[in-house]
């Protein structure tokens, strides 16, 4: 049995650091969970008049939530919130009104920033509303990660000084989707 985990990276930029704490916490998966990446960068911004003819790309995004057994959202904090484009995304996965691609998966979130608080209110923030979409969400420990630049060495994996805690992090989450995944019997 595979659980498949989709992966909504909420920075657009190339060189993300959430990108590649998102990859070295990914390494630490168990064997029986499987990665895929769902692109938010091409949504169109939500518009409600096109909620009878979504974009191809929307619905793409609705397809792949719908497939998975898990969603990890890693995001930064722009302005003390989520970045536009996650709450793009999230709105889209949720339109129209009774269709809601997020219901029931369950959730992890962690964040990364170069501020001392790390991405605390955007997570906060985040978890509203993913609580909103009836989304059960890994609570424990919570991840609200302040950069710094040896976190992650060239070869992807985490610093010796911090990998117990995101392996300990990792660990948490796939218990938690292995008892809340919907989509396996």
């Amino acid at each position: 049995m595979t659980y498949r985990i989709a992966t909504i990276i909420g920075s657009l930029r190339k060189d993300s650091i959430n990108r590649r704490v998102a990859d070295a916490l990914i390494r630490l998966a168990p064997e029986d969970f499987e990665f895929f990446d769902v692109s938010i960068g091409d949504l169109p911004l939500y518009n409600q008049d096109d909620d009878a003819n979504q974009a191809d790309t929307v619905r793409r995004l609705k397809a792949d939530v719908a497939s998975a057994d898990g969603v990890f959202f890693v995001t930064p904090e722009y302005n003390r919130s989520v970045p536009g484009a996650l709450k793009n995304a999230l709105d889209h996965g949720s339109r129209p009104y009774g269709d809601n691609s997020w219901s029931g998966i369950p959730a992890g979130v962690v964040g990364v920033s170069i501020g001392g608080t790390g991405t605390a209110i955007a997570q906060q923030h985040l978890r509203s509303v993913l609580a909103f979409f009836d989304m059960p969400i890994f609570g424990q420990p919570e991840a609200f990660i302040h950069w710094q630049d040896d976190m992650v060495g060239n070869d992807g994996v985490f610093h010796d000084r911090s990998r117990d805690f995101f392996q300990g992090w990792m660990n948490g989450f796939a218990a938690f989707v292995r008892k809340n995944a919907v989509n396996k019997a």
